[in-house]
């Protein structure tokens, strides 16, 4: 059986997204970029770690851990509706309640709810959703924002279940592995890859974008982070319609390859949405080579 890191301790929602992927042995590890290292050093099959969150956005643990070290890249992903429940002790009342802890992440998104409910509350940051639980287990605070599954694996009781500020809240997930040939291409297809743009020539990051545009593919995430000891240098995090197996998707990252100072790819793999990724007309399999056919007859004087 397969083993699968995931962000933990037991009882987060990443552990809930790595249940998705298939009967698997589950190892919670303490950190995102702990998790990786144990892909990179072949301790497990796959890792499983957040990566963006439809009301805090990216999580940048993630992201930088991508780029660090030696490549890793995603062959599934997971979309999962954030609803939390409200763990405590045994007997605790929400007047008893003076300190709730989570991660920054978790607490953001039940602020109004806190506010409201838990008004002589103070938040407290830990690492992990699940990691505040243990923290309420053992008597440091009153409650924890956690995730569901939490409450299968801590003695704790729910003071509330479904909580959250924003009803339709998503965080999205992906299971990564060591290179290897990518998932067979679905039609309902995901590409990442990061880009590191050759900043001192003007336009770059508009040149980098027009290779998608030209080849009619459709950019659905785009974020930045700074190049560690390089002030004013960021890598640019792309996701795009596509596989690399597609002509068009092949050749947008050999131009990218091209022209930009460093590429790294992140992977092709399915959609968790399963929406269709195909190519708009004059961008199809067949037209890419229909346009070789011609330009080989050309070539030979045909």
């Amino acid at each position: 059986m397969s083993r699968i890191a995931y962000f933990g301790p037991q009882g987060t929602f990443t552990e809930q997204a790595a249940r998705t992927f298939g009967e698997a042995t589950l190892v919670p590890v303490e950190t995102v970029p702990l998790v990786l290292a144990a892909v990179r050093a072949g301790e497990v099959d796959a890792g499983c770690v957040p990566v963006e969150n439809s009301v805090e956005g990216a999580v940048t643990a993630t992201m930088d851990s991508l780029a660090e070290d030696s490549p890793l890249v995603a062959v599934a992903e997971a979309l999962l509706p954030v609803r939390f429940s409200i763990l405590v002790r045994e007997g605790v009342k929400h007047e008893d309640i003076k300190t709730v802890a989570s991660h920054p992440h978790a607490l953001a998104q039940v602020r109004d709810w806190v506010a409201t409910n838990l008004p002589n509350a103070v938040p407290v940051a830990t690492t992990s959703t699940a990691s505040a639980a243990v923290h309420v287990h053992d008597g440091e605070f009153d409650a924890a924002v956690s995730a569901p599954v939490a409450v299968l694996h801590y003695p704790l009781v729910e003071l509330a279940t479904d909580v959250a500020d924003v009803d339709n809240a998503v965080t999205r997930f992906l299971l990564l592995r060591r290179p290897g040939k990518p998932p067979e291409p679905t039609g309902t297809d995901r590409t990442s890859l990061f880009v590191v743009i050759a900043h001192d020539e003007p336009g770059s990051l508009a040149g980098t974008l027009s290779e998608l545009a030209l080849r009619g593919i459709n950019l659905s995430r785009i974020e930045s982070r700074p190049m560690r000891g390089r002030f004013g240098e960021y890598r640019f995090y792309l996701d795009f319609d596509g596989h690399v197996s597609e002509p068009r998707i092949a050749d947008a990252l050999a131009a990218l390859h091209r022209n930009s100072r460093e590429v790294r790819f992140l992977g092709s793999y399915p959609k968790a949405d399963r929406t269709l990724s195909a190519a708009p007309p004059r961008s199809t399999a067949s037209d890419y080579t229909a346009a070789l056919d011609w330009v080989a007859k050309v070539q030979e004087g045909l």
